[in-house]
């Protein structure tokens, strides 16, 4: 196997990563105040985000759906269930609870699933869940080459990796491994290699493009490639060996990057682990090795986004969850720290992505324009109205970095914070460097390459990055597609979020279907004057709902009396008691 440790080389010559950032990518602070200057970080891969402008907050973004589970929002490259959020960006793996509660809020079960027919809503919002007949021969096609494409590849299934996503995934695009090295941290990163799979201009590569990502739904995922791929030879399963895209990143003491790598290689992951499982194997000490850093790496990395100004939205999940009855109903649960964490190593990747494509002059960034002073000024003032806090000499960023989304008044001011990550899209570049470059919710240029299997960025972005490092040309399939990626991206970014509001439309009004003239304890999120209405979560069920804001405050807990819900149409009102 090829020594690649000895060509591994900084990303600036005599400096560091940091410097890089700082230099060439990073935003300045922002504050309340004149001149308004900004440098916001993310929800968390998601979020990331990995982005809120594709769903409301308390629908993450990280959009997973397994083992019955599903959570709203947009697929974005961090497996939190954010954004990225960069935007859910998604979060900045920070973790201020010790030990760990994750508050769940039980709400009726809805009925058999025959009841909730997710087929027919995604039918009526065009999402078509079979593949064509030519795409999936080509994928099987693909697959059988999986053997000739490994013994290509440099070998490196000594490194153990694990994977850790919802449980029951099989859609596994992402194994890492985390270990020490002297003055500081290695992070390997493999992420899946689609593209030695999906044939420039195929049948199966043009189903990919009308796709654009995984969508998916309570009762199942509607995939952006055919399963024989994406849960199969493409897929980073435990115990086999497969193909990847391996970034490998060198940190200081401090976090900071300081040499990185990008090749194919032979991968093996040797466990496939869950969010809840690693929790708890790390709260009481019986951590996996290889991601036993995990905590530690994603502070040191959660540090880093708070000096750019990153913004962590710190609101529970609201999910669709089945039970063992076969009924649906909705949980309210809290991000664990360790799905923050995981989404720094995303993140990670994403900006060392993005200094390579900079430097190389090509590639496609994930961009977010930078919140205005106006924004800022607006926000502050909903803190006066909340009795929230806000010196004159503090960002906005450490403002909501202290919010705690369980309280009402902070779950009020962040429903107005989110408006700060919204507007996110792609800027492609080829021979000279855009205008705009950052990524307003992460506080640096920021690209797309950990979640090939979901996203079709990612594949582009990835090959671009592979050819830069190598010092080869980038490939003309790749090149070519470049400006048309941003529209196809934006189109499956729309039927992701039409998807995921439709889904909690129909959950919200099947819980709620049958108790007309019932009261619910209810928060005051916000106060719309223009819209003359007020946005209000209930307690239990967590529906989120709209009414008259007549003698409403934000941040308030009132009780709402539901006027009526018709299942049929996805639609119910409510109004103050």
């Amino acid at each position: 196997m090829p020594d690649r440790a000895q060509g591994r080389r900084p990303l600036h010559e005599g400096t560091v990563l940091a410097a890089s950032v700082v230099g060439l990518l990073a935003r300045p602070p922002y504050s309340g105040r004149p001149p308004g200057r900004n440098g916001t970080g993310l929800q968390t891969e998601q979020s990331a985000e990995d982005e809120q402008d594709q769903a409301h907050p308390l629908i993450r973004t990280h959009v997973r759906a397994h083992g019955g589970r599903f959570v709203g929002g947009s697929p974005t490259g961090g497996r939190l269930g954010p954004t990225a959020r960069p935007g859910s960006g998604a979060g900045t793996g920070s973790s201020r609870r010790s030990p760990v509660v994750v508050p769940r809020v039980s709400a009726p079960s809805v009925g058999p699933v025959a009841d909730l027919d997710f087929a027919a809503v995604r039918a009526d919002l065009g999402i078509e869940e079979d593949y064509p007949g030519g795409a999936v021969e080509e994928a099987r096609t693909a697959a059988e080459r999986l053997p000739a494409v490994l013994a290509t590849l440099p070998d490196e299934t000594a490194v153990p990796f694990v994977t850790v996503d919802p449980p029951g995934s099989r859609d596994l695009d992402q194994a890492v491994h985390l270990s020490r090295r002297d003055g500081g941290y290695r992070v390997r990163y493999a992420i899946a290699d689609v593209a030695s799979f999906v044939e420039p201009g195929g049948v199966l590569d043009i189903e990919t493009w009308r796709r654009g990502a995984t969508q998916y739904s309570p009762d199942r995922s509607v995939p952006l490639h055919p399963t024989e791929l994406s849960e199969g030879a493409a897929s980073l399963l435990p115990g086999v060996v497969r193909a990847a895209v391996l970034w490998t990143i060198d940190l200081d003491a401090a976090g900071e990057p300081v040499a990185v790598d990008v090749h194919r290689a032979a991968v093996r992951s040797v466990a496939r682990l869950d969010y809840a499982g690693v929790q708890a194997d790390l709260d009481a000490g019986r951590a996996h090795p290889g991601i036993e850093l995990l905590p530690e790496i994603g502070a040191l990395r959660t540090a880093i986004g708070r000096a750019r100004h990153a913004i962590t939205l710190d609101l529970p999940d609201i999910e669709v969850e089945r039970g063992g009855d076969g009924h649906w109903t909705l949980v309210r649960r809290a991000v664990l720290p360790v799905e923050q964490a995981n989404a720094e190593i995303s993140l990670l990747t994403g900006t060392c992505a993005a200094v390579i494509m900079l430097r190389g002059l090509i590639g496609i960034l994930r961009t977010l324009p930078v919140p205005g002073p106006e924004q800022v000024q607006t926000l502050r003032r909903a803190t006066a109205a909340l009795g929230i806090r806000w010196p004159a000499e503090e960002s906005a960023d450490s403002v909501i970095a202290r919010m705690d989304g369980t309280r009402p008044m902070d779950a009020a001011f962040l429903e107005d914070a989110v408006r700060l990550l919204r507007g996110a899209g792609y800027t492609p570049f080829d021979g000279v460097v855009p205008e705009h470059t950052g990524h307003g919710g992460v506080g640096a240029a920021y690209a797309h390459v950990t979640a090939p299997l979901r996203r079709l960025v990612d594949r582009y972005g990835s090959e671009v990055c592979l050819a830069l490092t190598a010092g080869t040309p980038v490939p003309d399939w790749v090149r070519r597609a470049l400006p048309d990626l941003p529209a196809a991206m934006s189109a499956a970014d729309r039927r992701s979020s039409a998807l995921a509001k439709a889904v909690q439309g129909a959950v919200s009004t099947a819980l709620l279907g049958g108790r007309e003239g019932e009261v619910f304890p209810a928060t005051v999120l916000q106060i719309d004057a223009e819209r003359d209405r007020a946005v209000v979560v209930l307690h239990d069920p967590p529906v989120r709902a709209n009414c008259s804001p007549r003698g409403l405050t934000e941040g308030t807990v009132v009780d709402v009396r539901l006027v009526s819900a018709d299942p049929a149409t996805h639609r119910f009102v409510v109004e103050p008691v």
